[in-house]
């Protein structure tokens, strides 16, 4: 049986002369206790060093990868070929199956196997005749390095290291150039207090306050290169009126110090802000295509680097930057966050209120794929970011456009929603709430209690009259029953014309009350209704 050995300084063949110790697995690590019997296990047949690092490094992740290299192949070809009747045994079982489909060689994987590995590499300076120490550990120390930057995939410009720090130090920057300004504009305001108002933008104020010194100067000072024609007028006029108080020239000094650090800082953070644009266009550049430089170094910086961003799924990415929203959403169960750091993307400002939410999914989804592919990709070019975003930005003018359908026929223009117009309702003052007397539904109401005492009055005055023509014979028993019949009659007539008489003196009294309210056809209403009482009065008392 021969072995394959790897080493850092090249591959070694060894000859197995005792096969029935590989039996004995669990005592196997005893026969290399000392270089004398591990001499009488293997014996070294052949030896192939590396030239160098590179040869070393190739071999290596030719191997890791479960590929033959161009070594390998050579010393295998040359040695091995010439026992093929010989197993072959190998500590990588993935390698063995390259070997058995190239070289057609019988190769052998097992734990016997792995221990045997194990003993020779205790004792490989013995075993190994003709290579120092020295040599073997500085070759092993410079393999492992360049395995590691390879691993890795290691570039200069490739190290997102410093975009996560560009951009904490980019945020320091503004939180200390906005207290620098805000204390030099309250400093200098005591002095000329009117031209914080004037000049809004910082650095066109801190030079101007350079410039300026003295509020007095001003109409001395050319502020053209700093301050438009129609500002520096308006300045000029401030000075001349201005509230401020008197300063010292040492105040003045200190002020000017303070805007000349204003000054360079901001001259700084522009220079800072283009190092870290040309940065994540090399870094990743679909990422910056897809959400922009600053929300891309954010979101690096926040993950911790490019490798942990794109190990993070879509869902992760959408919300990230705003995990402490989203614990309080789940604590107390109510909505979870759509947006976290993916918010400040320009897509996501372009939407309206009602679709951020879907364009900023969308938008994670997207920008997962376009890290993984900075991340992990061989190629650095940026053509996935630019037709994701091409079909984000036609989306997202989907969902804008949704209401509106095309006109049927040409099908060219939109349809276009109505003009609107402004449709007021124009209301009236009731006056009948302003008078405390009672309202007219009492009134109907008594009209119509009027109404059934009268058609119960009238109804009886017919069948009088039809009687006594009907019946023109009439027995005895008869007129003694209309006898009978006639007094509740009168008391209920009596009984009639009482009240009426007593709803005519109440009609009378309320008629009265409420002279100044009636209207002319209401009072040729109630004159109609007393006509029609007075008649039916007449005939009662003609009957």
């Amino acid at each position: 049986m021969l072995v394959l050995f790897e080493t850092a300084a090249g591959y070694a063949i060894f000859k197995v002369l005792d096969e029935a110790k590989l039996q004995e697995v669990d005592s196997l690590w005893k026969e290399f206790e000392t270089p004398e019997k591990a001499n009488k296990i293997v014996k070294l047949k052949h030896f192939e060093k590396f030239v160098d690092t590179t040869e070393a490094l190739a071999a290596a992740t030719a191997m890791t990868e479960g590929k033959i290299g161009k070594s390998l192949k050579k010393i295998l070809k040359k040695v091995v070929a010439k026992e093929a009747h010989e197993q072959l045994a190998i500590s990588d079982a993935k390698l063995g199956g390259a070997i058995k489909d190239k070289m057609n060689l019988s190769c052998v994987h097992s734990p016997a196997v792995a221990e045997l590995m194990r003993g020779i590499r205790t004792q490989m300076e013995s075993l190994i005749t003709g290579l120092p120490s020295r040599e073997i550990s500085a070759m092993s120390l410079g393999l492992a390095h360049s395995l590691s930057r390879y691993k890795l995939k290691f570039s200069p410009d490739k190290v997102d290291t410093m975009i996560v720090q560009a951009i904490s130090l980019l945020d320091d920057l503004d939180k200390e150039l906005n207290n620098y300004i805000m204390r030099c504009r309250e400093w200098y305001g005591w002095h000329f207090p009117e031209l914080g108002k004037i000049i809004t933008d910082n650095l066109a104020y801190c030079k101007s306050v350079q410039k300026i010194g003295f509020r007095t100067n001003v109409a001395t000072t050319d502020l053209s290169d700093i301050l438009p024609e129609e500002i520096e007028a308006e300045v000029k006029l401030a000075a001349e009126i201005s509230m401020g108080v008197e300063v010292s020239e040492q105040d003045i000094l200190n002020i000017s110090h303070l805007t000349d650090q204003v000054i360079e800082i901001t001259e700084y953070r522009t220079q800072l802000y283009d190092y870290l644009k040309n940065r994540m266009t090399a870094i990743a550049p679909n990422l910056t295509i897809m959400v922009g430089e600053l929300v891309g170094a954010r979101l690096i910086s926040h993950a911790g680097s490019l490798l942990n961003l794109a190990k993070h799924p879509a869902s992760t990415v959408q919300i990230l930057g705003a995990e402490k929203a989203l614990f309080r959403a789940l604590k107390t169960r109510k909505d979870t966050p759509k947006y976290g750091l993916i918010y400040h993307a320009s897509l996501v400002g372009q939407s309206t209120a009602k679709n951020k939410g879907k364009i900023s999914r969308m938008l994670a989804a997207k920008a997962s794929l376009a890290i993984r592919y900075d991340a992990l990709g061989e190629d650095t070019n940026s053509e996935m970011g630019i037709e994701n975003r091409a079909k984000l930005e036609a989306r997202l003018r989907h969902l804008e456009d949704k209401g509106i359908r095309r006109i049927s026929g040409t099908g060219k223009a939109m349809a276009k929603a109505d003009k609107y117009q402004h449709k007021s309702d124009v209301k009236f003052y009731d006056p009948s709430g302003d008078s405390t007397l009672p309202s007219t539904s009492k009134k109907r109401k008594f009209e119509e209690v009027e109404e059934e005492d009268v058609a119960e009055v009238s109804t009886p005055v017919p069948v009088k009259v039809k009687k006594p023509k009907k019946e023109p014979v009439a027995a005895e028993p008869e007129p003694e029953e209309a006898t009978a019949e006639q007094p509740p009659k009168k008391k209920k007539k009596k009984e009639k014309k009482a009240k009426a008489a007593e709803e005519e003196v109440e009609m009378e009294v309320k008629d009265e009350e409420e002279e100044a309210v009636v209207s002319p056809a209401e009072e040729s209403t109630e004159k109609k209704k007393k006509k029609k009482k007075k008649k039916v009065k007449e005939e009662e008392e003609g009957e």
